[in-house]
């Protein structure tokens, strides 16, 4: 599926919902499965990634029903529960959030033998992190010393509760606390500096099995005690509302609301980078909703300052890089993005394959393996031929090469754009609401 775009949007005042959160909505299923008795979980993100997550659930043997559109029941029948016959394959499509967090679940729970796999760009994808975690808890995988997909996982008959120092990865961290749900004795994670907190936040309903100490930079993980069911209903991602912040932002005499957005602390680096370099971003209506905090964003188009960030933005403002570099070339000036290696391992090397598209369309930047440099400018004279990007499977790339569009009038062919469908299967209708232009062809 290509999609092409060659007009500028014009400005706009606008009232959008954007899709539901992902990482609550694969967290909820998975989560729900291992709990005992039925859980509802409503207004789930209906993407591919959701999806593939469901599917190798319902291998695994846990009863799932769609009981209305994006609302269904989970029949979870306790902690150790999964059971399927050997060499059944799980599929997790391009998700590395439900292959890691299924990983772990399956990890402590005696006698399963699954082959895993994943698309291409989740087969290039280092899982070494991931195995020696596993192995932690007595988990196998195989071929030994092979760290990319596929691969065999058997886990373990007798896991034991296990110190985890986390890193920068919140999936890792959340990994090690659902691998711990099913093992004897405690789990103890130690956090240094704190990333995405939704696995917590969805299990400080089990008083026994959960424990936050030092303002949650200790976490334990309390083993075999029973999960009681939820009953969820799913905010909209503030990853994806990002995208048409960008393009209201960077517009002329626009507005744009976006109603009930999970506006959790640890998912803000976006909307804080923005706002403390002079853009207009208000959040209202703040409400807590089964412990996550949501609210309206508030975005008003106008002029910014170059963009700055340090090692301390990383960890809220992950995803939102590639858009951020959008920004940073439609801004005046130099804008500069240090200890961002991350990125490096995310479905493609977003700094190199960004600085490729900007590249593209004459915007001049520096990049090494963990930063950025961007030479922007706010009187973007748009290039008279016609560019084409390829997604490379990675959403994240082709949303953002979407904005450098429709904020240049830039004629940009983005090949592969079926993959958006992974994180924002409405993100082109929003794009249409707000007044953009585009064609589709499919091959």
């Amino acid at each position: 599926m290509q999609v092409i775009f060659e007009k500028k949007i014009n400005e706009f005042n606008k009232l959008i919902n954007v899709d539901p959160d992902k990482s609550i909505s694969i967290r909820a299923f998975l989560i729900s499965s291992i709990s005992q008795g039925i859980s509802k979980v409503s207004n789930i993100l209906p993407s591919e990634d959701v999806f593939s997550t469901i599917n190798s659930l319902k291998k695994l043997n846990c009863k799932i029903i769609k009981i209305s559109k994006n609302e269904y029941k989970i029949f979870g029948k306790g902690l150790g529960s999964f059971y399927t016959t050997k060499k059944t394959l799980l599929d997790l499509g391009n998700s590395g959030t439900g292959l890691r967090l299924i990983s772990s679940i399956i990890s402590t729970t005696p006698n399963i033998e699954v082959n895993l796999t994943g698309d291409k760009s989740l087969k290039k994808r280092n899982m070494s992190k991931l195995i020696n975690l596993l192995n932690e808890f007595g988990a196998e995988t195989y071929p030994k010393n092979k760290v990319y997909l596929p691969l065999k996982l058997k886990s373990s008959n007798f896991p034991v509760g296990i110190k985890f120092v986390a890193g920068t990865s919140a999936q890792l961290k959340s990994a090690a606390m659902l691998a711990g749900l099913n093992s004897f004795g405690t789990t103890t994670i130690f956090e240094k500096s704190k990333t995405r907190d939704h696995t917590e936040n969805m299990l400080k309903k089990n008083s026994k099995s959960i424990l936050l100490k030092n303002k949650g930079n200790i976490i334990k993980i309390f083993g075999k005690k029973t999960l009681n069911p939820l009953n969820i209903k799913i905010p909209s991602d503030p990853s994806s509302a990002a995208f048409f912040a960008a393009i209201c932002i960077l517009n002329n005499k626009s507005e744009l609301k976006i109603r009930n957005v999970c506006v959790n602390p640890k998912r803000l680096g976006f909307y804080n980078i923005l706002k403390k370099h002079g853009a207009k971003i208000k959040i209202l209506n703040k409400k807590n909703q089964n412990n996550e905090t949501v609210g309206d964003l508030f975005i008003k188009s106008g002029r910014i300052k170059p963009l700055k960030t340090s090692a301390s933005h990383y960890l809220t403002a992950t995803d939102e890089y590639p858009i951020m570099f959008i920004i940073a070339a439609l801004t005046k000036g130099i804008s500069k993005f240090r200890n961002i290696g991350g990125l490096v391992e995310k479905e493609t090397n977003r700094i190199l394959e960004m600085k490729k598209i900007l590249k593209k369309v004459g915007v001049k930047c520096i990049a090494t393996k963990d930063s950025m440099t961007i030479f922007g400018s706010s009187n973007f004279i748009k290039t008279k031929k016609q560019i084409t990007i390829d997604s490379l499977h990675d959403h994240r790339l082709a949303m953002a090469s979407s904005v450098l569009a429709l904020c240049t009038g830039t004629k940009i062919i983005i090949k592969g754009f079926e993959t958006v469908n992974t994180s924002s299967p409405s993100f082109l209708k929003i794009v249409k609401k707000l007044g953009g232009k585009y064609e589709i062809k499919k091959k």
